[in-house]
């Protein structure tokens, strides 16, 4: 049967399960073989990682065209007014492009745990927590869209992929999730917001069947051919 986890992805650890600098990794955490990470999560970002074994359902995951929201707690500095937040909402124009449409808002201060180290504030300056939702993937996004509007990212956590929330689990904590949520929410997303292509075909989704793959721990799951990102 095919495998989805939920992972919280602590501060300062590598998207990767190994690394020839020592640095903290997946493996440090994660014992479990043939499952790789759905997407990215940067080193100095904390939250939500989802790791499978199967490599349509990471595909489904990861690639912005399935339009599978993510959502962010961040801490900025100093309190966005109404025309912070209506740019982020509208799209911030970035080096590589203009953002597509995001949902923000302020909200109080989440019940987490102590970041390690902790974040190094400015005492005469304030900071403010926002909610971000974004359906896109570009290279450190989030922030740069608050940097962007004038409010530099102090912590950054994210808080859900789709359907799927952090929930409990604490930091280098992870659990088996429901893989055929997706399917759920592909539908859901595609009634709402695609009803005139309601006869499409859709995304196929693995039954978790892996005859045709013969995977190891060192050969990375199958994925679109894209630019690789170096190392954090």
């Amino acid at each position: 049967m095919t495998k989805l986890i939920a992972f919280n992805k602590p501060y300062n650890v590598l998207t990767q399960f190994s690394d020839n600098d020592g640095r903290k990794a997946l493996k440090d955490y994660i014992d479990i073989p043939d499952i790789y990470p759905a997407g990215r999560l940067d080193r100095d970002s904390e939250g939500l990682l989802l790791l499978t074994d199967d490599g349509q359902l990471q595909h489904h995951i990861s690639d912005p065209r399935h339009k599978l929201s993510k959502t962010y707690w961040v801490q900025v500095e100093n309190i966005p007014d109404a025309a912070a937040l209506e740019q982020l909402q509208q799209g911030v124009m970035l080096k590589d492009g203009l953002t597509k449409p995001a949902k923000a808002r302020l909200i109080d201060e989440p019940d987490l745990w102590e970041r390690v180290p902790p974040v190094r504030f400015r005492q005469s300056i304030p900071t403010q927590w926002l909610e971000l939702q974004i359906s896109e993937g570009k290279n450190r996004q989030v922030r740069r869209m608050t940097a962007a509007v004038g409010h530099p990212t102090l912590r950054l956590i994210r808080a859900a992929i789709g359907p799927w929330q952090l929930n409990d689990l604490q930091p280098g904590q992870w659990g088996e999730v429901n893989f055929q949520t997706v399917i759920k929410y592909a539908d859901d997303l595609d009634s709402k917001n695609h009803r005139s292509r309601r006869n499409k075909t859709r995304p196929a989704i693995s039954d978790g069947r892996r005859n045709d793959r013969q995977r190891t721990q060192t050969q990375p799951a199958s994925r679109p051919s894209r630019r690789r990102r170096k190392p954090d």
